[in-house]
Order: C-alpha cells, then sequence, then structure tokens
C-alpha cells in the first residue's frame, strides 16, 4: 500500500469535488495517492477507523500521508494536498 492515502465515500459529494484535485496532482507531481471506499467495503471501512483513530475526522474525505501522519479532513485544494504529501 502507498503512503498517500485517501479514504472516500462512493456518493459522498466531497469527496467527488476532490477526485479532480487528487488527479492534478497525481498528473503534476508523478505520485499516486491509494483511494479507499469506505462506505460500501467494511474492510476498508476497518483500516479507515484504524487511520482515524480519535474520530478526529469522523468521515469522509480524509486522507493521511502514513510517512509523517499528516491528515486533511475535508475537501483540499492542491497547495493543500501538495503540502499534505511532502516527506
Amino acid at each position: 500500500m502507498n503512503h498517500l492515502l485517501h479514504f472516500y465515500g462512493k456518493e459522498c459529494p466531497h469527496c467527488d469535488k476532490v477526485r479532480p484535485v487528487i488527479d492534478a496532482f497525481e498528473k503534476e507531481t508523478g505520485q499516486t495517492v491509494d483511494r479507499i471506499e469506505v462506505w460500501h467495503d467494511k474492510k476498508n471501512e476497518e483500516i479507515f477507523l484504524s487511520y482515524d483513530k480519535n474520530e478526529e475526522c469522523g468521515g469522509v474525505p480524509f486522507f493521511i500521508n502514513t510517512k509523517t501522519n499528516k491528515t486533511i479532513c475535508g475537501e483540499a485544494t492542491l497547495k493543500e494536498i501538495k503540502e499534505w504529501a511532502e516527506v
């Protein structure tokens, strides 16, 4: 698994808004973000909960950089995602 994780819900409107931002980040930087759907996959939901231990975010979209433990809760700009992805 990649160290850049994005947890999302299939029908989540906020997740839909951030999808093109992630696409732009990947295209611009050559880095990839693992996108993990949690609303329809119990195993993925458990993975999400293991990272959002204290329910700091409590929902999606939720981003975590597992190398730095930086997180983003909610929609994010390209600048915010670039800063989050820095190691």
